[in-house]
């Protein structure tokens, strides 16, 4: 999946034939069919950024699909109405969705076919590499994958349809893109705690071994240069010349906190010289400032905030 621009797309038509030419542009070739006679109304919107994109569709009818391998990870959250009978090329049984759940439609490299009931629904696609910027593999010559496309928990299922929520909105902003960075990582994040993966958790003896106070030097020269460009586990890993496991342990033996966590932390550190150093009469606000360094909600970075700094982000920014 090739990283993108911000991308906003609405489709309308009450025929099949566009519906199946916008499917099939917009995600793999598939053929789908219908038995509705007459009109067939869909409505299909989608905001992308990066490497992920969320869809929201309704289809007043009917519909089978039967999809070529989508090259990415597709999830599906359902609203109203129905997936029926949908299968995995080479899996059995057949199953069915409907309101309330979540699941992965298909590993990347596999067709997959069903039939959508007057349903609404939505679609988010990610990279598959994205899960390798936030977990290790347990074995370090295949990517991290999905091992099922059930969520492990009801729990969890729900709690990825809140972050997809919440990337929806973020994409919605073509204007930050270190937020949508942010937010695409933590939906990789969500989906490796949503469903059985081949990511190892624990590090290895080499891992150990590695997880020494240089590593976490280096690792924190690196976050600490240049905070506010993208930046992923795997690629402060790669700079601390370690695993992203032994850093992980690494940070956790020595400073008691994860280095995502501390890359936040700078970041918040960041912010709060750019209020203390703002003009509260000229353009900077409190959610221009959090965006910049990568905070999308503008709650959750005040109670950051409160908490680090002890006072209101706006009292800085007007004191």
């Amino acid at each position: 999946m090739t990283p993108r621009p911000h991308e906003d797309l609405v489709f309308e038509s009450d025929q099949l034939g566009p519906t199946e030419e916008f499917l099939s542009t917009h995600y793999a070739p598939m053929r789908i069919g219908s038995g509705n006679r007459g009109r067939s109304p869909a409505r299909i919107t989608r905001v992308a950024g990066g490497n992920v994109s969320v869809d929201r569709l309704e289809l007043g009818f009917t519909m089978s699909y039967d999809v070529e391998p989508l090259g990415n990870i597709c999830l599906c959250d359902i609203s109203a109405g129905t997936v029926d009978d949908h299968e995995v090329d080479g899996a059995q049984p057949a199953e069915t969705y409907g309101p309330g759940q979540v699941f992965s439609f298909a590993p990347p490299d596999r067709p997959y076919r069903g039939r959508i009931n007057h349903a609404r629904y939505g679609i988010t696609m990610l990279d598959p590499a994205l899960l390798g910027q936030v977990a290790a593999p347990a074995d370090d010559r295949h990517p991290v994958r999905l091992l099922d496309h059930h969520p492990v928990t009801p729990a969890a299922g729900s709690r990825l349809r809140r972050v997809i929520d919440h990337l929806d909105g973020v994409l919605g902003d073509p204007g930050a893109p270190l937020v949508i960075a942010t937010a695409a990582q933590h939906l990789a994040a969500a989906v490796l705690h949503t469903f059985p993966n081949t990511a190892l958790s624990e590090p290895t003896t080499t891992d150990r071994h590695d997880a020494h106070p240089e590593t976490v030097r280096r690792a924190v020269a690196f976050i600490e240069t240049d905070p506010a460009r993208e930046m992923t586990l795997t690629e402060i890993a790669a700079a601390a010349h370690v695993t992203p496991r032994a850093l992980q342990y690494a940070f956790t033996r020595h400073l008691q906190t994860t280095p995502m966590a501390y890359l936040r932390r700078v970041r918040l550190d960041a912010a709060h010289r750019d209020l203390l150093d703002a003009d509260p009469r000229g353009d900077d606000t409190v959610t221009t400032v959090a965006a910049r360094w990568g905070f999308a909600h503008p709650g959750r970075f005040a109670a950051a905030y409160r908490a680090a700094y002890g006072r209101a982000p706006s009292l800085t920014l007007h004191g």
